[in-house]
């Protein structure tokens, strides 16, 4: 049956309760379940990359962030931290960050997560990397910052050159799995 449009007591013209209706709520119900499995894939995915990749002992990351991100959005839209290993980060903390991604701010300004203070040395397609100018560390730490179409993953690392190398490597297979599905 085709949907009639019929005129309603505030003058608009609405849609008969005899069309789609049912098509359109299918749809729907569709949709939501396709981001529950969508979600799903993103929380398997980052289970098995955090355990392989994030930790103290020998792994690359010593904490990361996966925070949804939509930079087309509207403002009114807040990022939120979906996934954390490593780090209990501060949500205004990360809203800043977000807001510092977002305005394109890499060469201009510092960013910071936890306590640290972060500069950003180099600038990539998708991806930046910062340095902490505020670390007590000898040997230094850095940060990694990757963008997919849905996220943003902010991974940090303790050490120097070639911890970095090693830290993008790690950051890098995430975001393939999660390219993968497009997300």
């Amino acid at each position: 049956m085709e949907a009639k449009p019929e005129k309603t007591a505030s003058g608009f013209h609405g849609v008969s309760p005899h069309s789609n209706v049912a098509a359109v709520a299918d749809h729907q119900r569709i949709h939501r379940i396709l981001c529950s499995m969508d979600w799903a894939y993103v929380h398997r995915t980052w289970e098995k990359w955090a355990s392989n990749n994030v930790g103290t002992s020998g792994q690359p990351l010593k904490a990361a962030l996966l925070i949804n991100y939509d930079p087309t959005g509207p403002s009114r839209l807040l990022s939120t931290i979906l996934e954390e290993e490593g780090i209990k980060a501060d949500p205004i903390e990360i809203s800043q960050f977000v807001n510092y991604v977002k305005c394109n701010k890499m060469q201009k300004e510092t960013f910071f997560i936890a306590p640290n203070e972060y500069i950003v040395t180099s600038i990539h397609e998708n991806w930046f990397h910062g340095r902490c100018i505020s670390t007590s560390s000898p040997t230094g730490e850095g940060a990694i910052m990757m963008q997919t179409a849905a996220f943003l993953l902010l991974a940090l690392y303790n050490g120097s050159i070639g911890s970095a190398s090693g830290a993008v490597a790690a950051a890098d297979q995430l975001v393939l799995q999660l390219g993968r599905k497009n997300l």
